[in-house]
């Protein structure tokens, strides 16, 4: 038995523990020792806690991309790369050779054929479909309308209560339950109503963020021991499996019922605010021939890659942003300058009745600040790619067949090489040109969005929710996070806060 245990705690760590004071000399000269056997594993693992800012420091000192190498055992060899020129390369010039494939969706093989883990005619069909629902003017209502409707009835009340009472809230839980309520509308056409002061747990919730670690901590650890976790029923893939269960009732539960009402029906399938899940169970497989809307796990491999892009990116999204603005008090000051003089708020100054996406891109300076925001704090933090034929990247080096490359989204925001001198600091400004435009950054670049082909379909509806929320609170309320409050990442797909965001909330406006 405590040979089942060992990957649990990491067989490595429990090896090397003992050579802490070695491995802490290592980080302050940004080197890691190539261990017999076992690789860098054993440094990195001391490390993990800070993962990202380790990273960073290594791909500072190492001219933007680093070769880690695992254990001889466990297939776990990597190449860390923050170079545009390589990102533009594997994501643009050279697509074709850098698909998902099949180690990603070994990792990720809860999202089953879903649009993230879809590659060639499959993928092209998914992606196709999506960007015609999304894009089509209807449905960008009632992304807006939603939006709208929950922060009216949900968040903004949920503030005035906490305003009121003079309450601490954690900000990061809130901005989950509003993404979490807004995106299954969107996906399902039901409200789970996970946002309200009662603070109900919703199990889906839940299952997605042990998911999300449980998808993380296979990156580091070879294959065959978190296969063994998931047989024997331990640890992170333990969670996994309970929440893959979640996930696969869930979603199930959803179709029925839709499927149920449509019979009925109780619900119009013209109707000008069709869900995505109706949209699929009425896409035109004539056009799109691989998509099957009979088959229930189509649909809930649907669901499931929709709840998990827009819930927690722009949680986090929104998270990190009002934690930076609370640092920043000077950029509250220009953002609220700049929708009293360029928004059409009403005569109360906070009706938003006649709100919509042009008005918002008026907001130049606002798209600037969340942009930066985006930049030092992507919400995920890194992406993995592997090539299907041998290759040589821009940076020189050479790459086999199904080498892992990993892209540190968090790092590349922070090279002085990329971003110059001042690349740590938060300065909405460098978005903004000096004729009050926005300022091009190529996806190469800034790669919160994606870049070619795969860019984010769902881009303009995130920033859109994000500066109708950002509006909201900051036209009508002060947010001062707590004193003593411990900001840090948690390992894992998506980039939380690992104590959440604890502030107290006072309002600035009669109106609300």
């Amino acid at each position: 038995m405590a040979l089942i245990f060992l990957p649990e705690v990491s067989i490595y760590f429990l090896l090397f523990s003992f050579l802490f004071r070695h491995f802490h000399e290592e980080t302050r000269k940004h080197t890691v020792t190539n261990w017999l056997f076992l690789g860098m594993l054993p440094g990195f693992l001391m490390e993990i806690s800070r993962v990202y800012d380790y990273m960073t420091e290594l791909l500072e000192a190492s001219n933007l991309t680093y070769l880690f190498k695992g254990p001889c055992f466990g297939n776990l060899d990597m190449l860390f790369t923050v170079d545009p020129a390589n990102i533009h390369h594997i994501m643009s010039s050279n697509f074709a050779n850098y698909p998902k494939g099949s180690e990603f969706k070994k990792l990720f093989d809860v999202l089953g054929d879903g649009i993230f883990n879809a590659d060639s005619k499959l993928w092209k069909d998914l992606r196709q479909s999506a960007q015609s629902i999304m894009s089509n003017p209807e449905y960008q209502r009632f992304t807006l309308r939603t939006s709208m409707s929950k922060l009216e009835k949900g968040l903004v009340p949920f503030l005035n209560h906490v305003a009121e009472k003079k309450l601490v809230v954690d900000l990061q839980d809130l901005f989950q339950r509003f993404t979490f309520d807004t995106t299954f509308v969107l996906t399902t056409g039901i409200d789970p109503g996970c946002l309200s002061t009662e603070m109900p747990e919703i199990e889906f919730a839940r299952a997605l963020d042990e998911a999300e670690e449980a998808i993380f901590f296979r990156h580091f650890k070879p294959e065959i021991v978190w296969k063994m976790q998931r047989l024997i029923g331990l640890g992170h893939e333990l969670k996994m499996t309970k929440a893959h269960s979640t996930f696969d009732r869930v979603c199930s539960k959803c179709i029925a019922s839709k499927r149920d009402e449509i019979s009925r029906g109780v619900i119009n399938t013209d109707s000008s605010s069709k869900d995505l899940l109706m949209s699929y169970m009425n896409v035109d497989t004539s056009k799109y021939k691989l998509l099957n809307p009979s088959d229930e796990k189509f649909l809930r491999d649907m669901i499931l890659s929709f709840m998990l892009a827009g819930r927690d990116t722009t949680c986090s999204a929104l998270t990190w942003f009002f934690w930076l603005l609370s640092k920043n008090p000077q950029v509250i000051t220009k953002i609220r300058q700049e929708i009293n003089t360029k928004l059409s708020l009403g005569t109360k100054g906070c009706d938003f009745d006649s709100f919509n996406r042009q008005e918002l891109n008026k907001l130049v300076y606002l798209h600037g600040a969340l942009c930066e925001s985006l930049r030092l704090y992507p919400p995920v933090p890194f992406q993995h790619k592997s090539p299907t034929k041998p290759d040589v990247l821009p940076s020189g080096h050479k790459v086999d067949a199904s080498s892992k490359i990993v892209f540190c989204l968090y790092s590349l925001g922070r090279m002085k090489s990329v971003w110059g001198e001042d690349a740590s600091e938060f300065k909405p400004e460098r978005w903004v040109s000096e004729s009050g435009r926005l300022t091009h950054v190529p996806s190469f670049k800034f790669l919160s969005f994606n870049a070619g082909p795969r860019t984010c379909l769902g881009k303009e509806v995130a920033m859109t929710q994000m500066k109708t929320v950002a509006v909201k609170i900051i036209q009508n309320y002060d947010i001062k996070v707590v004193e003593g409050h411990k900001i840090e990442p948690v390992p894992s797909i998506i980039l939380h806060m690992k104590h959440g965001l604890k502030v107290r909330v006072t309002k600035i406006c009669n109106f609300v």
